[in-house]
Order: structure tokens, then sequence, then C-alpha cells
């Protein structure tokens, strides 16, 4: 158990059946009245965001959010299978936990799995991937306006933006959270 007057930025606990994260807290003592902790929390499964007060006495059940790394194996259907590198075991994941930015996972990268009591709730890719580009249309000669980009197929199908010198087998760092390319990859 957790009491409000001992939470910090980060714990875990469970509220209403709920799971949530303590981004913000911030113990106030007015000169009238009771002390009370004015908390910012995150629900860590929906990723809803609210603001509330507790009586610094309320207790919580403390929650503890397993996040361990498991690499890709393979997809069928609806289903991801992730292989647990300490055990060897596969662990089956469906579609619907994947993020957005896992369109550029490719076979054996390590994710970062976030499961509580069991139950599979995110899969987080890696921030930043290295990827080859294989399919893109030529850029111009004298197209070097700044910031001029064209769309370009990666080995994992996914699409992105890339600027005009870009060609098919060059090697990218594409940032997964937010989709954008960042650089040629070196070497």
């Amino acid at each position: 158990m957790i009491s409000a007057g001992d939470f910090r930025n980060g714990v875990t606990f469970e509220m209403d059946g709920q799971v949530m994260q303590i981004i913000e807290f911030q113990h106030v003592k007015p000169g009238k009245g009771a002390a009370f902790v004015r908390t910012k929390m995150k629900n860590v499964i929906t990723g809803a965001v609210v603001e509330t007060s507790f009586n610094p006495s309320a207790k919580f059940e403390n929650a503890f959010v397993e996040r361990r790394g498991m690499e890709y194996s393979y997809a069928d259907g609806n289903l991801y299978y992730f292989m647990n590198t300490e055990t060897y075991e596969l662990e089956p994941i469906d579609k619907s936990e994947l993020s957005d930015g896992f369109r550029f996972v490719k076979e054996n990268m390590i994710c970062t799995v976030s499961s509580y009591k069991g139950k599979v709730f995110a899969v987080e890719p890696p921030n930043f991937v290295e990827l080859e580009v294989t399919h893109t249309d030529p850029g111009f000669a004298g197209n070097t306006a700044t910031n001029v980009t064209k769309p370009a197929e990666l080995e994992t199908g996914a699409e992105v933006k890339v600027p005009l010198f870009i060609n098919p087998g060059d090697r990218i760092k594409i940032d997964t959270r937010t989709g954008e390319y960042l650089e040629r990859a070196k070497g």
C-alpha cells in the first residue's frame, strides 16, 4: 500500500481498477483547512492524463508495471510473436497492442513490452532504427530547394518522406516516435 503523502514522480498505483502513474505532484498546506496532495497522473494503459487532489492519508494499492525487452520474431495474421530473451519462449501479442511506430520494426529487433498482472498493454519499438530504402523516385539535378522531400518505401513496408538525395539501397535512420527521417545511416 502507498499513501498519497508518499507520492513521487513515476510511482504507479491502482485506483478504481485502473493503473495510474504520477507525472507531477505537489504537497499543498493552505493557511486554513487541511493539507492535500495535488497530482497530475496518467493512466498507463489508455494514456489519458488526469489532474486530481487527494487527502495525504488516502491509501492505494501499489501497481507493478513490468517492462522487459523482447525480440520480435514473426507475425502470423493478427498475432505478433515476441521471444523472451531470458527464457527463449515465444509470446503471442495481438496487433491491437502495437503502437503506430511498430511499422518500422523488422524481425530480430528488441522492443519494450509493458504488462500489468501478466496482461500486455503496450509494445514500444526502439526510439531510433536504421532501415534500407527499397523504393523511391530518383531526385532531379537542380532541385536543391530546402526541405523538399519525396516518399520512400522502407524494407518493412512503411513509407516516409525523405530528402531528394536519398536513393534505393541507402540506409537511413528513422525516429519511430514521430515517423520522421533523421539522417543517412553511417557505414
